[in-house]
């Protein structure tokens, strides 16, 4: 306990620096409340490097809290960052724009920015992915490599648009694709999604994407021990096996959080419910495997370059 905090402290003390309020704009100080850890090199880290780059470009003071999962916790924390004059608070996870929408009415000097839920009041903004075109992408690559015709999804929940963008992909590269999908019903529950992914490889699938933070990576791992592939989630994961994963969909939070900072600190960011996507530069695919042809990936970077500008994915 005595050296993870001690790690903890060092890293505020890294974050913090002896910065002062912002001449240049509205922003003054950052918080970042995450519900479980900054340490899981997926979610949690992101929103953590999200808050490195907010430190660097406006030169102001940042702080974060983990393991933020209740509402009496989030209140108490914000509270404490108010304290310490904290104009602007992420909440990294859908979770915080309940409780947002509960407290932020108390402080008004406070901008509550909280992802994938539904921002109420006027100084709430909820930041959302547009993931149907990522999940698009990855499913046609999936598609183009999967040398038995059977790809695989294993997804957290129903409603993410990711996982009806992969199946749509996949079919539109080959219309002779079979796509299996599995819900794994939590972010985070490792054993039940390698339990799926091993369903999966027992019916024949060899491309899987496993999309859900909390457990890309153990699946991923357990890909890797049968020789077949994966498309990583959320994060670059090429280095967890360039054999083994084919390409990767990364949601750049840590480059929206800046840009939303940005637009806080020159008094332009909208409450409400925002939409970010390739065009915005927060969506992207990762670094592809050497087994994937070069003619196949310029197919895919033109296509990518189409979708930007036009908005239409390839039929």
């Amino acid at each position: 306990m005595l050296n993870r905090f001690g790690i903890i402290f060092i890293c505020l003390l890294l974050l913090g620096g002896c910065s002062g309020p912002n001449p240049k704009g509205k922003l003054q100080k950052v918080g970042l409340l995450v519900p479980e850890t900054i340490n899981d090199q997926v979610w949690g880290t992101k929103g953590f490097k999200g808050m490195l780059r907010i430190q660097s470009k406006f030169d102001v003071d940042v702080f974060y809290k983990e393991g933020m999962n209740s509402q009496s916790a989030v209140e108490r924390a914000v509270k404490e960052f108010s304290q310490k004059g904290v104009n602007m608070i992420f909440g990294h996870g859908s979770e915080y724009g309940e409780y947002f929408n509960n407290i932020s009415k108390d402080y008004p000097e406070i901008h509550f920015v909280s992802f994938n839920s539904d921002a109420k009041n006027s100084n709430t903004t909820s930041l959302s992915f547009k993931a149907y075109a990522m999940g698009f992408f990855g499913g046609m690559v999936a598609a183009h490599m999967s040398k038995l015709k059977k790809v695989g999804v294993l997804a957290a929940y129903e409603w993410q648009p990711e996982i009806e963008g992969f199946y749509q992909g996949a079919m539109a590269e080959d219309k002779n694709i079979q796509v299996s999908i599995d819900y794994v019903g939590n972010w985070d529950d490792e054993q039940k999604a390698v339990q799926l992914a091993d369903k999966m490889i027992e019916k024949g699938v060899d491309v899987i994407y496993p999309a859900g933070d909390g457990y890309n990576v153990p699946v991923i791992e357990r890909v890797k021990e049968r020789g077949l592939y994966v498309i990583g989630y959320v994060s670059e994961q090429s280095d967890l096996g360039e054999s083994t994963v084919l390409t990767s969909t990364i949601q750049q939070v840590d480059k929206l959080y800046e840009k939303v900072a940005e637009q806080y600190n020159e008094g332009e960011l909208e409450s409400g419910n925002l939409f970010f996507d390739f065009q915005d530069d927060v969506i992207c695919l990762g670094k592809f495997s050497p087994l994937v042809s070069k003619d196949f990936i310029q197919k895919m970077n033109r296509y990518i370059e189409t979708y930007k500008v036009t908005g239409k994915l390839p039929n």
